[in-house]
């Protein structure tokens, strides 16, 4: 019987040699994921040219037929985009944010109705950084109105705000991680939403009683946005033009009804309808409604929000993702993770337990790049080979329902992961944004203030882990994995 040879170790090095440049035009050169892409491609093609003796048009050609494989990805990502545009500039997301503050808000709750608030924004929005750019002001002003805590409102906004980007349709980050696993984005946000749905009521009842002391006077929410002085919007006519728009809407009101085309969205997406269709729907019902509340007309839909938002789409995440999807077919084909791979399995006992290190590898990757679409990108390939070569399945469903459980992982990882590390861009970006708008605090916000009391980074993190290394998923409604799959050592 034949007898594999083993590799030898500098050839396993020599393979590592691409993913090792990506990180350090990443970490170390600060390049964009744009730039640093095509270059660590050119480098993985190079590596396979020499390693494999064949030449450059058919090393590249692999490259082709992987992004070839995720096109319908780059004709969502522009609708995402579009209806992200839509939704912040017509009032949907402006209506989201009064019709929560309608209700009342007391310093004992606002921490709760923020996260809640934000949570619905960014799923609206698709954008965690415009979320938290347009609520931190009006949340931070109304906390120190009626005498909350500044830290724990900061948090519960910036665990709210990455909600949508963990759950949402329409975030480049989700769309991302589902066309890196070859999985439908309803699909992805069907398995982990009693899950995610789960761990921010859970955060709600939290936030709720870390409060509990505070006084339950009810704040004027008109009064906290006179509050909010001018540097406050010139920071963010810098830094985040959109929130700003959002914010004036807020201030000068919208009606209710703008809040339907989310509606629209989310009721055909979970009828099974195909993605295109339901973002088509929200950006079509935001004109209509929009026209009749006076926040859009037909020039600006299509010459203003759909143009921005179509050609935001293309001159960036479409076109990293083209050279990302590239990277990692030819990572792939010359079988660059098996090391990697290997130790992972040598230490899994089961099938749980290997997904289980998939995601401490994924928040690993998050850790070392600082940048959640770099370890989406970067991450993807390496977990998606290590499960799809020693995980035995009895089916095509129980193989997709394993890419759906890592496309989970790669997005909160990616996003919730990023909350918890003091040098990442997010919580570095939120305590800059929290210092402009609020300014008053002593000492100010820093990143470990984001930190701190981030309950709802902390739950998805730690219980997507918890759940999967025990096999207590099984307990979540549609969030299990295949239970007869199997470990292949």
């Amino acid at each position: 019987m034949e007898t594999q040879t083993p590799e030898k170790w500098y050839i396993s090095a020599v393979k590592f040699l691409p993913l090792l440049v990506f990180a350090l035009l990443v970490i170390v050169c600060k390049l964009d994921l744009l730039i640093a892409a095509p270059i660590a491609t050119l480098c993985a093609v190079l590596v396979y040219c020499c390693l494999k003796r064949t030449s450059f048009d058919g090393a590249f050609q692999i490259g082709v037929d992987a992004a070839r494989k995720i096109m319908l990805i780059f004709f969502i990502l522009m609708f995402a985009y579009g209806v992200a545009e839509c939704f912040m500039a017509t009032g949907v997301g402006a209506s989201l944010i009064l019709l929560a503050l309608k209700l009342g808000v007391t310093a004992r709750t606002i921490a709760p109705v923020a996260v809640i608030v934000c949570s619905l924004l960014s799923v609206a929005t698709g954008s965690s950084w415009g979320t938290f750019a347009a609520c931190a002001p009006i949340f931070l002003w109304l906390s120190h109105l009626i005498g909350g805590d500044a830290v724990l409102t900061v948090c519960a906004i910036a665990g709210g705000a990455c909600f949508g980007d963990n759950i949402g349709m329409i975030s480049d980050v989700t769309v991302l991680s589902c066309g890196m696993q070859d999985v439908k984005i309803i699909d992805r946000i069907r398995h982990q939403l009693a899950w995610c749905v789960g761990c921010l009521v859970i955060a709600l009842v939290i936030f709720y009683f870390a409060g509990a002391s505070l006084p339950n006077t009810q704040g004027d929410v008109q009064q906290a946005l006179q509050q909010i002085p001018q540097s406050a919007y010139d920071a963010l006519r810098t830094q985040r033009p959109s929130a700003l728009l959002l914010l004036e809407q807020v201030k000068a009101g919208v009606p209710f009804y703008m809040v339907i085309p989310m509606v629209i969205v989310i009721v055909m997406s979970f009828c099974g309808l195909h993605t295109l269709l339901c973002l088509g729907a929200g950006m079509v019902s935001s004109l209509a409604l929009g026209y009749f509340a006076g926040t859009a007309d037909l020039a600006s839909w299509l010459n203003d929000l759909l143009f921005t938002g179509f050609s935001d789409a293309g001159g960036w995440v479409v076109v990293m993702m083209m050279w990302v999807a590239a990277f990692g077919g030819i990572m792939n084909a010359m079988h660059a993770f098996d090391p990697l791979a290997k130790g992972v399995v040598r230490i899994s006992r089961n099938v749980q337990q290997l997904m289980g290190w998939c995601g401490v590898i994924c928040l690993v990757g998050n850790m070392a790049l600082a940048d959640e679409a770099a370890q989406v990108a970067t991450m993807s390939p390496i977990v998606r080979e290590i499960t799809e070569t020693h995980v035995e399945t009895g089916s095509e469903q129980d193989a997709y329902r394993l890419r759906l459980r890592l496309a989970t992982f790669t997005s909160s990882m990616g996003i919730y992961g990023s909350e918890l590390i003091p040098w990442h861009c997010f919580p570095v970006f939120f305590a800059s944004i929290s210092n402009a708008v609020y300014p008053i605090r002593a000492g100010g916000f820093s990143s470990l203030d984001i930190i701190s009391r981030n309950y709802l980074s902390f739950l998805i993190v730690g219980t997507i882990l918890l759940l999967t290394f025990t096999g207590w998923d099984r307990f979540v409604p549609g969030f299990s994995l295949p239970r007869d799959a199997k470990l292949k050592r």
